[in-house]
């Protein structure tokens, strides 16, 4: 079977755009490979942050993806910073890849413009991300479009460590991405992407009342400004988009129908919507109450994923350590 990894920062409480252009994947997904999903809480050190926020966020991403269907019976879900060997590969990467291929990473690029001091870990994040996959020599990599550069320096620096230490029979795999089917999740204020740093995300356990109050200024198809004139549904940036991820398929071609022949309005069309997303993310929100409720059974799953990740970290260290001519402890 082949092997699958995937990394998710502690942002804390996930919200509908993780799920539909990720979580909602990785679900799929574990059916059909061994899988391994991380909560990579050493990346969001990267940014300054409050230690005990962090734990919390950990914690409820964790829930999220617990409550979203991750099963820890059929994938290994841990967390980062419990298998310290992400951090000693990434380390053994770093002395392979060449300072060039970082400093060109689209998104070093954009953060470090918006930042006063550089820090060396955002330069690296790229490195500890190679490390994150390579360790657990994954064949593929679910991924948005935005991941594909970090992937591709995945599988330059897979290729650089075996030219160096296994070029008889490479060592390493080089991953492939496998996109996910919903590549792009545009957020209510339909410019930018889905993110909770914006504020335009609907949360996968937010209350029905909480939703509507999101849902009804959501930016519509700019053609109608009154009810009676006919719109296009393609160019409804987030509503269309999210009946088609949330409502049957009767419904999704009744709201093209209505929405071309101005036989309802916008706000009729939000209604609709509502009713569906509601009904797709009400067990989602009941299992991520029960998990809250019990913390000490979300924090021993994690465990236990994290022993599972670590017996194939500890043969992938051996491995390169062996192969690099560094001895182990005894």
């Amino acid at each position: 079977m082949s092997r699958i990894f995937s990394g998710i920062q502690p942002s804390g409480e996930l919200h509908i755009g993780n799920y539909l252009g990720a979580v909602k994947n990785w679900v799929a997904l574990q059916d059909q490979f061994e899988t391994f999903i991380c909560v990579v809480n050493y990346h969001a050190i990267t940014v300054p942050y409050a230690p005990d926020e962090l734990r919390t966020r950990t914690r409820e991403m964790a829930t999220g993806l617990l409550a979203a269907g991750i099963d820890p019976s059929r994938a290994t879900l841990f967390v980062q910073s419990q298998v310290p060997e992400h951090t000693e590969l990434a380390w053994v990467f770093n002395t392979l890849t060449p300072l060039g291929e970082l400093e060109r990473q689209t998104q070093f690029k954009d953060k470090a413009g918006r930042q006063e001091q550089i820090m060396a870990g955002l330069l690296n994040y790229p490195v500890l991300q190679a490390a994150d996959i390579l360790l657990y020599r994954a064949d593929l990599v679910p991924v948005g479009e935005d991941q594909i550069q970090h992937l591709e320096l995945s599988r330059v620096v897979a290729r650089n460590w075996n030219a160096r230490f296994s070029s008889d029979a490479p060592y390493f795999p080089e991953p492939q991405p496998r996109l996910t089917p919903m590549r792009r999740i545009v957020g209510l204020d339909g410019q930018a992407k889905m993110s909770k740093s914006i504020g335009n995300t609907i949360g996968l356990t937010e209350s029905p009342d909480s939703i509507w109050d999101k849902l009804r200024p959501a930016v519509t198809d700019p053609a109608r400004q009154k009810k009676t004139d006919a719109g296009d549904p393609e160019k409804c940036p987030v509503i269309y988009q999210l009946h088609r991820a949330f409502s049957p398929a009767d419904t999704v071609a009744e709201v093209e129908s209505n929405c071309r022949g101005a036989k309802w309005g916008c706000i009729e069309c939000k209604k609709s919507l509502h009713t569906n997303l509601i009904a797709d993310l009400a067990p989602i929100r009941e299992r991520a109450a029960a998990l809250a409720a019990n913390p000490a059974e979300v924090d021993a799953l994690l465990d236990a994923g994290a022993s599972k990740a670590r017996v194939v970290a500890r043969q992938t260290m051996h491995e390169v350590k062996a192969r690099m001519g560094l001895p182990e402890a005894q």
